[in-house]
């Protein structure tokens, strides 16, 4: 390597340490433990008040309202979760992670142990093939790679996943229900494993017998679909902006820190109302670049990052929610439409 190059990657080094050198400054690492008191407790209470509901309705298709309110809820306490996950919320990892076991474990029904493993990979190596998990989900093709491996009905999947992106995103309450419990059960190290089973068990448990036990067993059907429809889409439709279409890095990519965290995210403007809808997730940027940076602070630090790459010439993408979905979909239709060649590729 050159000396011209090796003083390149010091000074791209350098950038992220001047960058959050002007981050601490600001104050933005600071811990928001009045927001978040009242953001747990509004996600503690609506749990609870939603429950209390159901029961005095009773056997009545009304309760599908009230699955839907509940599939919010739950979404809302699995980005408590998140950002316990994050270190974000208390002082200790220990207190951290008794926020998170809570939200995820019991509110949810989401293993906090797995999901912390399998988000932090991602927060490592965003959008990089063979690295980051969330671009490695079945049946959807995110690379052209994936995509020339898919045959029979793999293949004719791929060729419609932007069509199917939607629909599919009504199965993934489940899917996370699965993979938690597989978790637990595998062989995996995990830390806590009895506390998230007891907890794990108690949503899941708790959840089939007050469904099963007050509704009529088509009510229960129906509740149980709506409720796990409209999370898994919810969720779905929460995480997909942040990374999907953008830029895919190849497993052998060294770019700095910095450039790798801002390339692959894309930002969602739209003010207080999309900052609470997803969580915060939509200043996915700044979340990237500082994941301990309390969610309430990541829209006070987007000015200053904007500006710090707009003067390093970083390209920093954002847009509305609605394009957001947009360039994910188009990704995944570019991606699927492209014609299969002899040598496994594809066009």
């Amino acid at each position: 390597m050159s000396d011209t190059s090796l003083d390149a990657d010091r000074q791209r080094g350098s950038d992220y340490a001047d960058l959050s050198r002007q981050v601490r400054a600001a104050g933005l690492l600071g811990r928001r433990r009045g927001h978040y008191a009242v953001r747990v407790g509004l996600v503690v209470g609506a749990f609870v008040g939603l429950w209390v509901l159901f029961v005095r309705l009773g056997e009545s298709w009304w309760q599908m309202a009230v699955a839907v309110a509940l599939a919010v809820v739950f979404a809302q306490a699995g980005f408590v979760g998140h950002d316990a996950g994050h270190r974000q919320i208390a002082r200790t990892r220990r207190a951290n992670d008794l926020i998170g076991i809570v939200h995820g474990n019991l509110l949810t029904g989401i293993s906090y142990g797995w999901w912390v493993d399998k988000h932090n990979r991602h927060h490592a190596h965003p959008n990089t093939e063979g690295k980051d998990p969330d671009i490695t989900v079945a049946p959807l093709s995110f690379t052209t790679e994936q995509a020339s491996r898919r045959r029979g009905l793999g293949a004719l999947f791929a060729r419609h996943q932007a069509y199917l992106f939607f629909p599919l995103l009504l199965l993934e309450g489940l899917h996370l229900h699965a993979n938690s419990v597989r978790a637990l059960l595998g062989p995996r190290r995990l830390a806590r494993r009895p506390a998230e089973a007891g907890l794990l068990a108690l949503h899941l448990g708790g959840y089939l017998a007050a469904v099963l036990l007050v509704l009529s067993p088509a009510q229960a059907i129906a509740f149980i679909l709506v409720n796990q429809g409209v999370l898994g889409l919810y969720l779905g439709c929460s995480f997909a902006p942040n990374h999907k279409g953008m830029p895919i890095l190849g497993a052998e990519d060294n770019l700095d820190y910095l450039r790798r965290q801002v390339l692959t995210s894309r930002n969602v403007r739209g003010g207080v109302f999309v900052d609470t809808v997803l969580g915060g997730l939509n200043y996915q940027i700044e979340h990237h670049l500082f994941p301990s940076m309390p969610c309430p602070n990541l829209r006070r630090a987007r000015p200053l990052i904007r500006r710090f790459c707009a003067e390093h010439d970083i390209d920093y993408h954002e847009t509305t929610l609605s394009r957001s979905w947009a360039e994910a979909l188009r990704h995944l239709h570019d991606i699927g439409s492209r014609e299969p060649q002899a040598d496994g590729s594809v066009r």
